[in-house]
């Protein structure tokens, strides 16, 4: 048994946190593994899109406090507050959260983290960690305001509230919302989907360009620049004479660039419009 496992199939890397007996409870073994898997995934062509799930009925109960010295004792020197080192939104390759069941604390921070998220509609999420004398923590107070609101992050991060996955949906915190029995086969058809019929390329800048205009707060004409930039990239490119030809006789595309091998860091834009390749 590992705190979590991988398996591959159809351009398609499922993580899998892997602690059933403790509803997949946070560890630091746990965080070492999805560290190392998504550095691995990321850097694998063959893999086009990641899914993160958990085993038996939850997602992630939140930080085993069962361990014995306990996950709030006291920091040393190398504690981190984000141990999710590369964050999902760091990677190239799009992330879909399959939040099969109850997500607490650093269980739904991390699946904040994710490019989408598929979440049980009866199950509880909550950033719990006001409510155990901490705070939230993997850049939940970056990830929530951006993704959902200054007033709902509020509400969420100084309340550590419960709520459902149906309120999850209202709030923006789901892409989708659904019964647990469908979350995890829902993730995979969107993940397949996008393996098969997503030019990588495409994908790992879009992505890249999506979360850098959220950070760095770009004004529509800076992300228009930067649209044609990434452009000038693609255009008359194999992937792009690909993507046409697959279209027009009706197949599935045979995409042949190399994000591995072939990317190149996405430029930013400064306040006064200039442009620098630096992420």
């Amino acid at each position: 048994m590992t705190d979590l496992t991988v398996d591959l199939a159809d351009g398609v890397a499922v993580l899998t946190l892997n602690r059933p007996h403790r509803r997949n409870a946070y560890t630091a073994e746990m965080g070492r593994l999805l560290n190392a898997a998504y550095r691995e995934c990321d850097d694998d062509d063959g893999v086009r899109a990641i899914v993160l799930t958990g085993a038996g009925d939850s997602f992630c109960a939140g930080a085993d406090l069962a361990v014995p010295a306990g996950p709030f004792s006291g920091a040393d020197e190398e504690f981190t507050a984000s141990p999710t080192d590369p964050a999902a939104f760091e990677l190239r390759t799009p992330v879909i959260a399959a939040v099969n069941g109850h997500a607490i604390g650093i269980g739904l921070t991390i699946a904040l983290q994710a490019d989408l998220r598929i979440m049980a509609i009866d199950a509880k999420y909550a950033v719990a960690q006001a409510r155990r004398g901490v705070l939230g923590d993997c850049m939940s107070h970056w990830t929530l305001p951006h993704l959902v609101g200054g007033a709902v992050a509020a509400d969420l991060l100084l309340t550590g509230r419960t709520f459902d996955g149906a309120e999850a949906g209202a709030m923006g915190i789901a892409t989708r919302a659904l019964p647990a029995a469908e979350v995890l086969d829902s993730a995979l058809a969107t993940a397949v989907d996008i393996a098969t019929n997503v030019a990588p390329m495409s994908a790992a800048l879009s992505k890249r360009l999506l979360w850098d205009t959220m950070s760095r707060g770009y004004t529509a004409r800076q992300v228009a620049r930067l649209e044609t930039e990434l452009h000038h990239r693609v255009m008359g490119g194999a992937d792009a004479r690909e993507g046409v030809a697959a279209f027009l006789e009706r197949r599935t595309p045979r995409w042949s660039a190399s994000v591995a091998q072939e990317w190149e860091p996405v430029p930013h834009v400064d306040r006064e419009g200039s442009g620098r390749s630096d992420s």
